[in-house]
């Protein structure tokens, strides 16, 4: 007799089940209408893009033994949770916080990559858990560290670094990638 296990974690942002969400997809690009919450004036930013890891996993088993496993793993926006303060946003700004989000759909895509390498065995819901505790770890040192050394979009330079390199490991994990 098979039976399924139905785990499903939603980690970062999302608080509320009922949260509209926007999924990543390579057509779509972000626009300041997406941005749903109220500024926080009281910060130095001017906008802030909430994104995550959205992850689930089913396991089948048979006489106690993990047969399979599956899961799905998305890259999504939270709108009720991003936001801008509209006197100092430009195109500019809206490219830095489109790049978080297509970073967030990079770890999605790095994340993808490793579950594939995984074994099915009796311990792999712990290994997708902790795999995805990692990947979640990963990917908000590397979202710190494109806000520390594009200085929060202001060096255009680093900015510019960041795109191209962002852009050339996306392509590199192109299998990985969420659908449209």
């Amino acid at each position: 007799m098979y039976k399924t296990i139905l785990v499903l974690v939603l980690l970062l942002f999302v608080q509320n089940s009922n949260e509209p969400v926007i999924s990543w997809k390579d057509n779509y690009r972000l626009t300041w209408s997406d941005f749903k919450a109220k500024p926080k004036h009281s910060v130095s930013s001017v906008a802030t893009t909430a994104s995550g890891i959205t992850f689930g996993f089913s396991i089948r088993e048979s006489d106690k033994r993990v047969i399979s496993f599956k899961t799905e793993v998305h890259a999504h926006f939270y709108p009720k949770q991003s936001w801008y303060k509209t006197k100092q946003a430009n195109n500019y700004v809206l490219g830095h916080e489109q790049l978080h989000f297509d970073i967030t759909e990079l770890f999605v895509r790095k994340f993808r990559k490793r579950i594939s390498l995984l074994k099915t065995n009796n311990n792999i819901a712990n290994e997708l858990r902790d795999l995805h505790k990692r990947i979640n770890k990963e990917l908000a040192d590397f979202q710190n560290q494109y806000d520390t050394d594009t200085d929060f979009s202001r060096n255009v330079k680093a900015q510019l670094t960041w795109e191209a390199l962002i852009e050339i490991e996306l392509n590199k994990l192109h299998h990985f990638k969420s659908k449209n």
